[in-house]
């Protein structure tokens, strides 16, 4: 058997996370029954031994090239039933995985070979060339982050850096077509966004440019934002997403965000996964529902849009707007407001990626789409000049979110197999419920006028935190209403799960 599924962390520059959500992962995997190895690609900063409260390998450096044998023997186990880590030559002579073109494909594919259903490895930092294969060959490439500016510029250049890489490697054997690749970045003298490069390249090779828009295109790798604080912490992923759909042309998919937590330092000095150590804690919490989507992702077939074509001209107003062109007044307004947050000036999901004219020319944009769009001569004539025919648009700015629509595939079917007549509602299956509805609680919140802290005590079951029986029952029958399930079924249940759990406590105090 060789690995199944490989998914590579990394992307980001050193201390946002990557370890965290590479050791969890392979922690949430592990805890399903599957057979997981855990790999330690930073070189320069191997510590994933601490995670488990292990030694340090001492493994040869060069056993990174002796193939899957070699790596099959210096696998160490975990105190995570099934799984093993890989770990990095620590404190070698000489580092290890600078590895030549020819030695880096056959460690890959000894990777590949190993006996495990998942393979989770922790790239490490940077935009080196083995980091960059690594996050390319992986079935699920995500990329970490945290809301500083540094961080998000790292971002920022790794995609530019991966798409470069993957564009090169794919006219290696076509010299006469790569020499136009170099030119036109030797002309442009820094690693440009995909659709800069693009655009340059249709100029003087369509050919070059339509195969380089096709790897724009097939790119997709997921983000997750690390240390959340505040609510535009939470929002970045969903921002930067769209700006890098905008702006480069390539998939940036919101994967979802981890809250700032002591207990994740906590876990750390203990030398224990999160998910180990405080499975209860939020920030577990978060990682559970990020491991859950690449487990969708994993095992759902995620369906790609349509091909367009090059985007040589500026995007519509629709487009700058992030809206459809069926779109009413008050959607246009929504997603205005969005925008000028997302383009405010000193915001975090634009660092490195518009400079301050740059910047002033999107505002602008913004305003004349939303002036335009919401006066209904002036729509109208626009309309009629750039859509002569009624033909779908050449290109649009709006991102989508495969791992939260296989997440919910996958939790309704599995809820088709959970409920049924006898079948008790626990603050977990609501949860589970709304989840696959793809429904926010501030969204449940403001239709049902039931405060948010009130709705998460009802899904985490924090009993004391509730209002009287009376106040719960009627927030439990809205709840389930909005969530189309059986009103008088959930409250039931539920209430009576509520009434044994605080007479056990009352027990216990006593």
């Amino acid at each position: 058997m060789s690995a199944g599924r490989f998914i590579a962390v990394g992307a980001g520059r050193g201390g946002v996370g990557k370890s965290l959500v590479a050791v969890n992962l392979a922690v949430y995997f592990a805890q399903l029954g599957k057979t997981v190895v855990l790999v330690d690609a930073d070189a320069g900063g191997s510590n994933l031994h601490a995670h488990f409260g292990l030694a340090a390998g001492r493994i040869e450096p060069d056993v990174t090239h002796r193939g899957t044998d070699a790596l099959r023997a210096a696998l160490a186990p975990t105190s995570v039933p099934g799984l093993w880590l890989l770990p990095a030559a620590h404190d070698a002579v000489m580092p290890g995985l600078t590895l030549r073109a020819g030695r880096k494909s056959r460690w890959l594919k000894a990777l590949r070979a190993l006996d495990a259903e998942y393979l989770v490895v922790d790239v490490g930092p940077g935009h080196g060339d083995l980091a960059l294969d690594l996050m390319l060959a992986a079935d699920v490439p995500i990329a970490v982050t945290v809301p500083e500016p540094p961080a998000i510029e790292t971002t920022y250049r790794f995609l530019r850096a991966a798409f470069r890489h993957r564009l090169r490697r794919s006219l290696v054997r076509d010299k006469l077509r790569l020499s136009i690749l170099d030119r036109a970045l030797a002309d442009i003298g820094m690693l440009p966004p995909p659709i800069e490069l693009v655009q340059r390249l249709a100029r003087t090779d369509k050919t070059v440019a339509e195969i380089a828009w096709a790897e724009a295109q097939a790119m997709r790798v997921q983000l997750v934002v690390n240390q959340t604080r505040v609510r535009t912490d939470t929002e970045l992923g969903a921002w930067m997403s769209g700006l890098v759909s905008r702006h480069f042309g390539v998939a940036l998919d919101e994967l979802g965000h981890v809250e700032h937590d002591d207990t994740v330092w906590l876990t750390v000095r203990r030398n224990k996964p999160l998910l180990v150590d405080s499975p209860a804690s939020k920030s577990a919490r978060n990682i559970e529902r990020i491991a859950r989507r690449v487990l969708a992702l994993t095992t759902s077939k995620v369906e790609r849009g349509p091909s367009v074509s090059i985007p040589i001209d500026d995007p519509t107003l629709y487009s700058v707007l992030g809206v459809t062109r069926s779109a009413s007044d008050e959607e246009i307004r929504r997603a205005y407001k969005r925008q000028r947050e997302i383009y405010a000036s000193g915001g975090l999901a634009t660092v490195s990626l518009l400079d301050g004219p740059a910047l002033g020319v999107a505002q602008r944009k913004l305003d004349e789409a939303y002036e335009t769009l919401l006066d209904l001569v002036r729509r109208r004539a626009y309309d009629l000049s750039t859509f002569p025919e009624p033909e779908p648009e050449v290109y649009s700015a709006r991102a989508t979110r495969p791992a939260l629509d296989a997440e919910q595939l996958m939790l309704q079917e599995e809820l088709q197999r959970e409920i049924g007549p006898e079948t008790e509602f626990t603050g977990s299956l609501l949860r589970k419920v709304r989840e696959s509805q793809g429904i926010e609680l501030v969204e449940i919140s403001a239709r049902t006028k039931i405060a948010r802290a009130h709705l998460q005590a009802i899904e985490e079951e924090r009993f004391e935190d509730l209002p009287a029986i009376v106040y719960t029952r009627g927030f439990l029958v809205e709840l389930a209403k909005h969530l189309r399930v059986d009103p008088l079924h959930v409250q039931k249940t539920y209430l009576r799960r509520m009434r044994e759990e605080m007479a056990a406590r009352g027990k216990e105090l006593a």
